[in-house]
């Protein structure tokens, strides 16, 4: 097959969705692969690496006009208008955009969006969610760290003591999780709060401190298990004594990440506007939910809004782009783990519906779309 890797052209990403290390595969197994000139720059990977494992390097035209075309993110209108019909189109399309998905099936193009895959051991290697957000919550840390206007770690100077940061982090996905272990390297004290309480555990192996805030009804049990690795939306009820909890450690914290995301709905208000204002001068809260509209109703995406009594909110949309080296390398052996299942041992495209991953990623195909949302 003839696949392209185009650049990359939406604002702030910076990730490529090929590496010199997974095209050296690719191009073993028989396939002619096209890298679109500058696509990995921006991710430290000049034209002539991929070149030295056998690449072709060409226009967005020669890229796009691949059989199969690997990208991040859904292709622009422009992009789309070089794919020619019955190509296959792979990469991080958001899957709960009906008006994204109608616009690659108006091409024609059969699409997979990874983010739809299942969370199952059988998938952890395509799992391009968790790779990513992998990297989010530990550049979370980082950028806390670099806004905090003090230590993180408790310091024994001939000056003097300085106190450990205190650090809350509400959601512990793979992102909060993340942040935990990332955060306790640096030095610092680290409460954690989650509506799942099998997490529990792990935000304690970490060495986090877990703040519980009890289930009063079946119902609120009910939704804390979650969908898929994902929360459920929590009534209203626990809701409310959560944000009384988090209004406590707050105020308290140093720094406050948020991660609660629920796939295809707005993201849920963690940390309200009037425990913001009691927060301490020079405190930072780093916002992972900024794309769905934040955890924190103060803030902007995309910027960083110092508010009037002191304090840093971080509304940076896309964490793992500002790690673009690691996060391509990772979510490119996530692609290539992907194309095992659709690509035969012959080298051509082969769609196994009976596959539970490959059905579930699959988001149109001749014309018809196969998934929609609500």
């Amino acid at each position: 097959m003839h696949i392209g890797v185009p650049l990359e052209t939406h604002a702030s990403e910076t990730r490529v969705a090929a590496t010199p290390e997974t095209i050296k595969k690719l191009i073993g197994q028989g396939h002619q692969v096209t890298v679109q000139t500058g696509a990995g720059v921006s991710a430290s990977i000049p034209d002539s690496a991929y070149e030295a494992v056998g690449a072709a390097i060409g226009n967005d035209a020669a890229a796009f006009g691949a059989d199969l075309v690997l990208k991040v993110v859904a292709p622009t209108d422009a992009e789309l208008a070089h794919m020619k019909a019955g190509a296959v189109l792979v990469g991080m399309l958001n899957p709960f955009s009906n008006e994204t998905i109608a616009r690659i099936n108006a091409r024609g193009v059969t699409a997979f969006a990874l983010e739809a895959a299942p969370r199952t051991s059988r998938a952890q290697s395509l799992d391009v969610l968790s790779s990513q957000a992998n990297i989010a919550g530990y550049k979370a840390v980082m950028l806390a760290a670099n806004h905090y206007p003090r230590f993180m770690p408790m310091l024994m100077t001939a000056a003097g003591t300085v106190k450990a940061a205190r650090v809350l982090i509400l959601g512990a996905g793979v992102a909060g999780l993340q942040a935990i272990a990332t955060a306790k390297r640096l030095g610092a004290v680290i409460e954690a709060s989650d509506v799942r309480p099998a997490v529990k555990e792990q935000i304690e192996s970490l060495g986090a401190k877990f703040v519980d805030v009890p289930f009063e009804t079946d119902e609120e049990r009910e939704c804390a298990q979650g969908v898929g690795g994902y929360a459920r939306p929590m009534p209203a009820s626990w809701m409310e004594r959560q944000a009384k909890a988090v209004h406590e450690k707050a105020k308290q914290a140093d720094i406050v990440i948020t991660t609660a995301l629920i796939p295809g709905r707005k993201a849920p208000t963690l940390l309200h506007e009037a425990t913001v204002a009691e927060m301490k001068p020079g405190s930072v809260v780093i916002d992972l939910a900024a794309a769905q509209g934040g955890n924190c109703p103060l803030t902007v995406a995309e910027q960083v809004v110092v508010v009037h009594h002191g304090v840093t909110i971080v509304g940076h949309s896309n964490l793992a782009a500002l790690v673009p080296a690691d996060a391509s390398a990772l979510y490119a052996r996530n692609l290539l783990d992907f194309l095992k299942l659709v690509i035969d041992g012959e080298g051509k495209f082969h769609l196994n519906l009976e596959d539970d991953i490959v059905a579930a990623c699959l988001m149109c195909r001749d014309g018809n779309v196969v998934r929609t949302n609500g």
